[in-house]
């Protein structure tokens, strides 16, 4: 969705913190931390946040409402993820209409669970005889792809909204409907239920009196959301059409009886509905939302936003309002690890779309768009930038600025035409003052219409690197058509037939063995602070391999203190890393594998080596 961004009234306040005696602390002034942008997604309209905490990450379901609807035309499920809520990693559309052959329209309001090494989504669907049922997607990916799980409706009685919760005995509920209230006790598999649907009681000591309505005298209209917290039961949910707003009942059970205690945020935002999600995260406690903030925004073109809050107490909701600085960063984020492009705190212009790479790529990009992503940790300074590049044109170049679009200029890379939107190449340039921590600004220019795509950046510190390129070689082919049409240049058909495989930056590289099908390596990143490093692995393969495992042989006095992306058998010697889950398993020479992990100690002396699976 191409659109101009909205402008932000005011600026967050910025506070200097240092300690000589902190173990953390730098020895440059940091920033305070960086505060998200909402709404959270600005290259497509989003609605129904469903979000998932899982890994220490914070994954987010959400509908897609398409670009100028006057109604709610909705074709696909969208999934974003942050370790920090001001940087969401767009993962695609890994479930649409398409995946439940019995659907017909209407990829409206879900939830997703974890449970069994699965991840199940409930979905609500409209049949081909008008009516609507719920389906249930499941993946062994909190990203997906997603499939049937049964290839049928679980329920089908013209209700939507369904949402889940897995209570602390291990019994499953799922919740949902306008405008009654239901609920079915899930069995273990979470694809069956055990009992007939049960119609929750509607009374206004449980959820509110409606003013001048003696159809529906309650304030319930939709969306519930249930979960647990100190013992106590809460369901929050849309009231009082139209407009929306968000209220909640709590409870001493998981099916009542409910007792009606107020509002959580008032009817506000442009949209005439809203959907919330409740969870807690990194020591705080989150509350997701819609309206319709963004350029051409409305009550059928939604976007999901976040607020932080705080329980009262007595563990009652606080009253919340709508902003647009939303809440701030949870610690920083590493511009020296591999970062796809497509990890966004705000952008002007740029859409993304499906990599043949796998994952997704950024796109669309023409001269003056722009990304921004906050709170990176340069620490003691970067020396270069590499980035994954394509483009079917003459190409443009990649500003790096430091708190603006026009703030200090850091480096810059140029981008040379590729011969296809999807043939990928590997480019990288010196940086030079980047030191400390900052909102990072990726700003593109060139000539007119689209310039080129990105599918990820890093940076590295240690020996700074001229500019330089690598450009990927052709092994297994992967069409991939798409029409780009904007305002500014004519229409320019994609249609390539392209194949890749990821190079790795030559800078301070460590690779292992290739001999027994695969090949490990990484470019350490010395942290910010004295005495330790990150190391982001990659995983690739001149052949498709089903796994994979490598042997990390850390020097004496190196230490893993945290993990991410991997199964480890230790923290120190020699130390074997398998996959740890299915959707990291698979290696094709197209699609590499990575895992990290941050040590104590120095990375000189460590060696790899990798074995296929």
């Amino acid at each position: 969705m191409r659109h101009p961004s909205p402008r932000h009234a005011g600026a967050v306040a910025r506070a200097v913190v240092c300690g000589t005696t902190a173990l953390l602390c730098l020895t440059t002034v940091l920033t305070a931390p960086a505060r998200a942008d909402n709404p959270i997604v600005q290259t497509i309209y989003t609605a129904d946040p469903a979000p998932l905490v899982h890994n220490g990450r914070v994954y987010l379901y959400t509908g897609h409402d398409e670009d100028g609807s006057t109604w709610f035309t909705m074709k696909e499920w969208r999934v974003y993820s942050s370790a920090d809520m001001v940087n969401w990693t767009d993962h695609g559309s890994p479930m649409s209409l398409a995946t439940f052959s019995w659907a017909s329209a209407d990829a409206w309001a879900g939830q997703a669970v974890y449970r069994n090494g699965k991840f199940y989504w409930y979905v609500p669907v409209r049949r081909s005889n008008g009516s609507t049922a719920i389906g249930v997607g499941v993946s062994d990916s909190p990203t997906g792809p997603f499939r049937d799980a049964l290839g049928r409706p679980l329920v089908e009685n013209a209700e939507i909204d369904p949402s889940v919760f897995v209570d602390d005995d291990g019994q499953a509920y799922l919740y949902w409907g306008n405008p009654n209230l239901w609920y079915v006790r899930l069995n273990t598999d979470m694809t069956s239920y055990s009992g007939n649907p049960t119609k929750i009681s509607l009374t206004t000591a449980g959820f509110g009196t409606r003013p001048g309505s003696s159809d529906r005298p309650t304030l319930y209209e939709e969306g519930p959301w249930v979960y647990k917290r100190n013992g106590v039961y809460y369901n929050v949910f849309a009231a009082q059409c139209c407009s929306e707003h968000l209220a909640y009942s709590t409870a001493s059970g998981p099916t009542g009886p409910w007792t009606y205690r107020g509002t959580v945020m008032p009817a506000q935002g442009s949209s005439f509905t809203n959907h919330p999600g409740i969870i807690d995260y990194a020591g705080n406690s989150y509350l997701f939302y819609h309206n319709g903030a963004l350029s051409g925004g409305g009550g059928f073109t939604r976007s999901v936003a976040v607020e932080r809050f705080s329980y009262n107490a007595d563990g009652t909701i606080p009253t919340m309002t709508m902003t647009t600085s939303g809440p701030p960063q949870v610690g920083t984020l590493n511009p020296y690890v591999r970062q796809e492009a497509e990890t966004i705190a705000w952008e002007s212009g740029v859409e993304t779309e499906p990599s043949s790479e796998g994952g997704m790529n950024v796109g669309w990009i023409e001269n003056g768009d722009w990304i921004k992503v906050k709170g990176a940790a340069f620490g003691t300074g970067a020396t270069s930038f590499t980035a994954r590049v394509a483009s079917a044109t003459s190409g443009g170049r990649i500003e790096l600025r430091l708190g603006g679009t026009s703030g200090t200029l850091v480096g810059t890379c140029t981008v040379a035409g590729t011969g296809g939107w999807q043939t990928w190449t590997t480019i990288s340039c010196p940086v030079s003052g980047a030191t400390g921590t900052h909102d990072l600004y990726l700003r593109f220019t060139g000539g007119s219409g689209n310039l080129f795509n990105v599918n990820w950046w890093q940076f590295q510190s240690g020996t700074t690197s001229t500019t330089t390129t690598s450009t990927t070689s052709s092994t297994t082919s992967t069409t991939s058509t798409t029409t780009r049409s904007t305002t500014t240049s004519p229409t320019t058909t994609r249609s390539t037939t392209t194949s890749s495989t990821t190079s790795t930056t030559t800078t301070s590289t460590t690779t292992g063995t290739s001999s027994e099908g695969c090949t490990a390596s990484f470019s350490p990143a010395i942290n910010s602070w004295p005495g330790g490093f990150v190391a982001n692995v990659t995983v690739t393969s001149t052949a498709t391999i089903p796994s994979w495992q490598v042997t990390v042989n850390l020097p004496a006095g190196a230490t893993v203190v945290g993990s991410w992306n991997g199964s480890f058998s230790g923290t120190s010697g020699t130390v074997l890393v398998s996959p740890g889950a299915a959707w990291n398993s698979q290696v094709t020479p197209a699609s590499p594998k990575s895992f990290g992990f941050q040590a104590a100690g120095s990375p000189s002396g460590i060696s790899l080596s990798c074995r296929a699976g």
